[in-house]
């Protein structure tokens, strides 16, 4: 009896032990005879240390400057050819106070007379249409002959050169008189004061109907030919 009581109880610790080993835990979750280590914690059991949040731009940072145009890019505004100037633009009309003069007999039997004048002054100017001649003592002005181009296409003088023009006098017809100067004033189409030049022309026989000049032409054969 007391064998069988003693067997008893050996099962009966037994099967409370095995119900122990496989029974629920306090949380009321199985035991699996495992240990998970707690978050945060390695395998080995050490604390990881948690990654770095990622870093929030500086309060100070520079924007990047943006980047300076292209040295070949075209500059804006007008275009350098509109804004080129004429050359000539500023060349007046010259006047006496600009040249030098001289005139020379180049055929007597009609009073034929070359006149020359030359830029004195430190700059370019304009030969404009006709010189104006009187002469001498006579009233009035050699007459036009010739067409004279326009003051954009004028003889153009820089300092140093000259111009021609032909003086006609006219044939001896006995209704003319014989002067022995010319003056000179130049056309500057406005009303500048001028002071005249003269040369002198002795035996020039001016006819009042025959008396011309050229305009200012840029060689002496052409005043002559005209």
């Amino acid at each position: 009896m007391s064998t069988v009581r003693t067997a008893a109880v050996v099962l009966a610790a037994v099967s409370a032990f095995a119900l122990s080993a496989c029974g629920p835990s306090e949380d009321g979750a199985a035991d699996t005879g495992s240990t998970t280590p707690p978050a945060g914690a390695t395998a080995s059991g050490t604390p990881s240390t948690p990654a770095a949040p990622p870093k929030a731009p500086s309060a100070s940072s520079t924007p990047p400057a943006p980047s300076a145009p292209s040295a070949s890019a075209p500059a804006s505004g007008p275009s350098a050819s509109a804004t080129a100037t004429d050359a000539d633009y500023d060349v007046f009309p010259c006047s006496t106070y600009d040249v030098t003069f001289s005139a020379h007999l180049a055929e007597p039997t009609t009073s034929s007379y070359l006149l020359k004048i030359t830029n004195k002054s430190g700059k370019a100017c304009r030969a404009l249409g006709h010189p104006v001649v009187t002469f001498g003592d006579l009233d009035g002005q050699a007459t036009q002959r010739g067409e004279a181009p326009g003051i954009e296409d004028a003889l153009r003088l820089g300092p140093g050169e000259s111009a021609y023009a032909g003086l006609l006098g006219g044939a001896h017809d006995g209704t003319g008189k014989t002067v022995g100067s010319i003056a000179l004033t130049m056309d500057t189409e406005s009303d500048l004061e001028q002071k005249p030049l003269t040369a002198s022309t002795p035996g020039l026989y001016v006819s009042p109907t025959a008396n011309s000049v050229t305009p200012w032409v840029d060689n002496a054969e052409d005043a002559l030919s005209l």
